[in-house]
């Protein structure tokens, strides 16, 4: 005949309570990753380059007085981090590329869109640099919002332009890197 003790209970007792508390602690672990990881960043700085081809769509051309050509963007993004924030996004913008004496600018808007089909909008302007980033001596992007999980987004870019070598074909098409160094907040 066999004897059972309380302690032999309590210990029984206590090795499932155990089991249990064990079990849910895994779980927790599993899953808390997970749940951090779904909220999206609400504001951050973000290195990224753009890859663009520009396309010539029209021009005003006065020899003497100056040249306005009206150009199209396209390309895609690349985090210089390797995060998820403003990588693998298709790009397209439209400028207005002005030379006149000793105005010599760039102005547009873009729109970002990530596979998702959310998008970022901003505008740009090469006479608006930022002097405490000398190397980001092209100009900058403000962002003025987004859709989708951009919704309520906002930002400064300042950016530089990496000219590329000349494209084969004819059509003035040309390519450049602009690499941006972005902050954001997402409100």
């Amino acid at each position: 005949m066999k004897f059972i003790s309380q302690s032999m209970i309590f210990t029984s007792t206590m090795a499932r309570s155990l089991a249990k508390a064990t079990a849910f602690a895994a779980l927790l672990v599993a899953i808390a990753p997970a749940a951090v990881q779904g909220e999206p960043e609400k504001k951050g700085t973000t290195p990224y380059v753009t890859h663009f081809i520009f396309r010539p769509l029209m021009s005003i051309d006065t020899a003497e007085l100056g040249k306005a050509t009206t150009l199209e963007a396209v390309g895609t993004t690349q985090n210089m981090k390797g995060e998820k924030m403003l990588d693998k996004m298709s790009a397209r913008c439209v400028a207005l590329n002005v030379a006149s004496g000793d105005k010599k600018y760039i102005d547009g808007a873009c729109v970002l869109a990530d596979s998702d089909g959310d998008k970022i909008f901003s505008t740009f302007d090469t006479r608006d640099l930022d002097k405490s980033q000398p190397k980001m001596d092209c100009g900058t992007h403000v962002i003025t919002g987004g859709t989708g999980k951009y919704k309520g987004i906002t930002g400064s870019e300042p950016f530089a332009c990496i000219s590329m070598p000349a494209l084969a074909g004819s059509g003035d098409y040309f390519a450049m890197d602009i690499p941006h160094n972005t902050s954001w907040e997402i409100k």
